[in-house]
């Protein structure tokens, strides 16, 4: 929605102004679909050269992103922390083989299955059990395991951030593209040279339109959409962290409702629920 009202606001300001001061939208409006043609399909052209395949399904999926809401809430998190919470006093109270069952199938886990928000979540629960699968087992010490959550943890931020520089590197390419159409522009006035000063004025306009559409698809488009689908990849890399810590203070000895508070310190202040909130939020459970 935010996406949204953001573009209607500087296209608002943009043409308004531009309109208000005696500007003749109708050249814009003649050039506008051979000026976009030209400068997207450049961009997309490019775009498919640029990156595998691999990536442009992950910019594309990014992109959809950008028009929802965030998941990552604090009531999201307070479900997470919860969830933590369960499973390690589980295994405090019964042992580390009690979690088993709950780890090998967390779709059938009453556990998982209580907190269906981040239960149902294919990559939390993946990251959750693959490491208690090794806390389980026993042959790994809290810094072995730290060092293949970083490692995890690095290759998920290093994929995700791939779409984000395509799309940046899209935005980067776009004002370039837009100097292509205009010099293309100017080169089709430059054959109607003849022509009456009025028709070779509209031409000339029409070629400018592409300089100017490539810089506000750049900087009013494809830059904004980039840096948003940033800050979400960040949010999901925060939730990852938040578990990691979690896990491994249970790791070196303390107790399943102080585990969760360091987890609860590494997440954004404001998705952060304090100390009272998850408290209650856990007890309620």
């Amino acid at each position: 929605m935010f996406v949204i009202i953001g573009w209607a606001v500087s296209m608002a300001c943009i043409f308004g102004v531009y309109i208000a001061h005696g500007g003749n939208i109708g050249v814009i409006l003649k050039a506008l679909p051979f000026e976009v043609t030209t400068i997207l399909g450049a961009a997309i052209g490019a775009f498919l050269a640029n990156n595998q395949m691999k990536v442009v399904k992950g910019a594309v999926a990014g992109l959809g992103q950008c028009f929802k809401g965030s998941k990552f809430s604090k009531a999201r998190y307070m479900e997470l922390l919860a969830l933590m919470y369960d499973i390690l006093q589980k295994a405090r109270k019964e042992g580390l083989m009690s979690i088993e069952k709950d780890v090998e199938d967390p779709h059938s886990s009453p556990l998982f299955q209580k907190y269906p928000v981040v239960g149902n979540d294919h990559h939390v629960t993946e990251f959750i059990t693959d490491y208690l699968r090794m806390m389980v087992s026993g042959n790994l010490n809290a810094h072995e395991i730290e060092s293949l959550m970083d490692a995890e943890i690095d290759t998920h931020h290093a994929e995700e951030h791939a779409a984000v520089a395509a799309l940046q590197r899209i935005a980067g390419g776009l004002p370039a593209f837009g100097i292509v159409a205009a010099v293309l522009g100017v080169v089709n006035t430059m054959g109607s040279v003849g022509q009456p000063p009025a028709v070779l004025g509209g031409m000339i306009g029409s070629a400018l339109v592409g300089t100017f559409l490539g810089i506000l698809m750049a900087y009013g488009f494809a830059e904004p959409l980039a840096g948003l689908l940033e800050q979400k990849v960040e949010d999901a890399g925060k939730e990852l962290q938040c578990i990691k810590t979690t896990l491994l203070a249970s790791m070196q000895g303390y107790a399943p409702q102080v585990a969760i508070e360091f987890g609860r310190k590494v997440l954004y202040s404001g998705d952060r629920p304090t100390f009272a909130e998850l408290e209650a939020h856990v007890k309620k459970k």
